[in-house]
């Protein structure tokens, strides 16, 4: 079901993609979900619709990523006149600890990761546990493109499209019980393929882990991506199973995911674990709350430099106030950052 949902914060495929590649097949389909108006971009061969990312390297895909990518929805909507992010900055430009500390060390040491054959565990207060094939688990949902801004804690960041499926739909299929109220998710710990996990970098206590509460996975925005720039995710960019929750800082848009747990209660996070007073569970993108050594009132959009810094305002929520400021309805947002 496409769930995509144009606000304030989202504009038209003109505004993010070059003239010639748009206008032979910008045509608007419409849906639904909860009542909801959304536009969609008619269905086209993968080859056409990467095009679109014509800077983005081609990748190695499984033979299912090829073929749901073919039926994927591509959408015409993204962060309101923001122009989308380059292939190459969003791969080269990371944070992923497995991998190393610096922010080139992914993009230089992912290539050790194989992501063939994967699995994933989803477990805890639902009726129908089990481990799933990689394959078998994306099979009952259809690829969507959403083209979201990305805020990094560190005060960085982008617009990236990705290639996923609600992830509320992944929790509606596996039945939670009445004693479900979080959402436990937990990336691979492998020390053999991932160096970072070998170094003991900031005395992290691997697996990585993060969580959401029960209510926010269910939101529409929320996405379980497979795929970036029309083509498979990138391993240093989380391969081949990433969260992502575009109204909040991007440590808790959790990469390599091997289990999904729903939980009574709020689940330990890594972050929050280390330094609680800088990372809270909650975790919204809030321009009024600042970080303990720096401000959040502002970021830099990448690509920048010496020269062109490319600061801007931050928007509360990212700019997605209207599709989730209901979910902390009466929540005081500075106690609970």
């Amino acid at each position: 079901m496409l769930i995509k949902i144009p606000r304030k914060s989202d504009c038209t495929s003109a505004q993010v993609t070059p003239e010639h590649l748009y206008l032979s097949r910008r045509h608007m389909l419409s849906g639904a979900l909860a009542g909801l108006a959304v536009a969609a971009m008619p269905r086209l061969g993968a080859a056409a619709e990467a095009s679109r990312y014509a800077d983005a390297e081609p990748g190695k895909a499984p033979g299912w990523f090829s073929d749901k990518l073919g039926a994927t929805r591509w959408q015409a909507v993204t962060a309101q006149g923001e122009a989308i992010t380059p292939f190459k900055d969003a791969t080269h430009y990371n944070n992923f600890y497995e991998f190393g500390p610096d922010k080139g060390d992914p993009a230089a040491n992912a290539s050790s990761l194989s992501t063939e054959p994967w699995s994933v565990v989803v477990d805890g207060e639902v009726g129908k546990p089990g481990r799933y094939a990689l394959e078998d688990f994306v099979k009952p949902y259809q690829l969507e493109e959403r083209i979201y801004r990305l805020r990094c804690v560190e005060a960085w960041s982008m617009v990236i499209p990705w290639l996923g499926f609600p992830l509320a739909e992944v929790l509606k299929q596996v039945e939670p019980t009445s004693k479900a109220r979080y959402v436990r998710f937990e990336t691979l710990q492998d020390p053999k393929s991932m160096p970072g996990q070998r170094s003991g970098f900031a005395l992290i206590d691997w697996p990585y882990v993060e969580g959401l509460r029960l209510d926010e996975a269910m939101n529409p925005l929320a996405i379980l991506a497979v795929g970036m720039y029309g083509r498979e995710l990138a391993n240093q960019n989380g391969a081949p199973l990433r969260l992502v929750v575009p109204w909040k800082y991007g440590f808790k848009s959790i990469k390599s995911i091997v289990r999904i747990s729903l939980v009574a209660e709020q689940p330990a996070t890594t972050w929050q674990g280390l330094a609680p007073d800088e990372y809270g569970f909650y975790a919204n993108v809030n321009p009024t709350v600042d970080h303990p050594r720096w401000t959040q009132a502002r970021e830099r959009r990448l690509p920048s430099g010496l020269f062109s810094p490319n600061v801007r305002e931050t928007q509360m929520f990212n700019g997605y106030a209207d599709e989730v400021a209901s979910l902390y309805s009466g929540l005081d947002l500075r106690k609970n950052y």
